[in-house]
């Protein structure tokens, strides 16, 4: 999953940065508000942890504006302002969780884990496809318990379309997911046609898996 850290605390960003993505997270970090809203014109997110005491701008404002480009993700305030004011003007603003500084980072994990389970249906992290069962916390797919190997790009790719299950996703937001930011010109729609071919043989090589649907003009989907 990717997530975007909005915080001017430097240190706090970066600590947070090398947990998640231990824990398999894609993140990008903004350090000001201006920095959050350039990040999400041109990437997808589904976690988006904010600092309220930002150098240029409430964090309040920001989290109402970015809600506009980005109104499927799921949103924690992370700030030392414990006021129960600004704790239930955020929720009132579509926040899903409010964590107070300073705070462990196993606690912001369980945290996200929990909304996980209860904004992206993830009651389990082993999600079935048919005959088949993918993994999300083990990272592995299985057909009838038997392994099936893919590669961390095939993985991530699969588990990024199950995550937005019955939803079309463009090539563009899957290489922002995979690989981060680029340039037009540096975009290439193979790239991931290539990988969706790769992981259809190998699942194929087991069972039908026509549940990884090609959206012709737009990317791709898991229909269940």
């Amino acid at each position: 999953m990717k997530v975007l850290i909005v915080e001017d605390e430097r240190t706090l960003a970066l600590e947070m940065e090398a947990f998640l993505k231990d824990s398999f997270y894609s993140c990008d970090i903004a350090f000001t508000a201006k920095q959050a809203l350039k990040c999400t014109e041109t990437n997808v997110y589904e976690f988006v942890l904010l600092d309220l005491g930002l150098p240029d701008r409430d964090g309040l404002e920001l989290l109402k504006e970015i809600k506009e480009d980005l109104p499927d993700a799921a949103y924690i305030i992370v700030t030392a302002r414990g006021q129960l004011e600004d704790r239930i003007k955020g929720l009132d603003l579509g926040a899903d969780d409010y964590l107070s500084k300073p705070f462990s980072l196993l606690e912001l994990n369980a945290r996200m884990q929990a909304i996980k389970r209860r904004k992206f249906a993830l009651n389990d992290t082993l999600v079935e496809l048919n005959d088949f069962q993918v993994d999300l916390k083990k990272r592995m797919v299985y057909y009838n318990n038997a392994e099936i190997e893919l590669s961390k790009k095939e993985f991530d790719i699969l588990s990024y379309l199950v995550l937005h299950k019955n939803k079309p996703i463009t090539r563009v937001q899957i290489s922002e997911y995979i690989w981060g930011n680029f340039s037009d010109e540096e975009y290439d729609s193979n790239y991931i046609d290539v990988h969706i071919k790769n992981i259809r043989k190998k699942l194929s090589a087991h069972a039908p898996a026509d549940f990884l649907e090609t959206v012709r003009g737009v990317g791709y989907k898991i229909k269940i």
